[in-house]
């Protein structure tokens, strides 16, 4: 009879419910490690504060300098680059359908706007300069307004904290002015209104 009834459990809908739930909860559990104390930040949990000439990737800081190679092997260089520019946008790209959306945004919706600023994308996914030119072209921005940075060993993605979609203004002055996703472009142009 046990046995009768451990295999109707084992049949019945119950048993792999309950077991999955218990399974899942505790596979959710175990990877959200302080998320407790994450729904109520303490002082440590919270951005450090911004010291005046630091040089970092928040707002407010000085732009970390770099040099990348762009799509057609041309060398960049920001500190060179931010001298011709009223800002600068970094855009950081996987040449995923979101970010085909976004830079398809960008530029038909914002660069148009903004002739006076240097736009971007960075493109840290890609094993070579020539994988990144054959992606841009490919996915149809091989005349689009923004140049493609390559980031071949992720010195830019480092230095900016840079994922799918990231967005960077950088003023004349070389000062971060934003750096966050770029949703739906909006704060974008919010920032870029504000630069003198």
């Amino acid at each position: 009879m046990g046995s009768d009834k451990g295999s109707q459990l084992l049949r019945g809908a119950f048993f792999p419910g309950r077991v999955g739930l218990i399974l899942l909860t505790l596979f959710f559990a175990g990877g959200c490690g302080d998320i407790p104390d994450d729904l109520f930040p303490s002082g440590s949990d919270r951005r450090p504060e911004i010291t005046e000439g630091s040089t970092g990737s928040q707002p407010g800081q000085v732009a970390p300098d770099f040099t990348v190679t762009d799509a057609f092997g041309g060398e960049f260089t920001l500190s060179t680059e931010l001298l011709d520019s009223r800002a600068l946008v970094l855009y950081f790209t996987m040449w995923c359908p979101i970010c085909d959306s976004h830079m398809s945004h960008l530029d038909t919706a914002v660069i148009p706007l903004y002739p006076d600023v240097a736009f971007y994308v960075v493109d840290f996914v890609s094993g070579s300069v020539a994988d990144a030119r054959f992606l841009q072209t490919s996915h149809g921005f091989g005349n689009a307004g923004f140049t493609v940075l390559v980031d071949l060993v992720g010195t830019v993605e480092d230095l900016y904290g840079g994922t799918m979609g990231t967005t960077v203004v950088i003023d004349q002055a070389g000062i971060v002015l934003m750096n966050e996703d770029y949703r739906d472009g909006s704060n974008l142009m919010d920032i870029l209104d504000t630069v003198p």
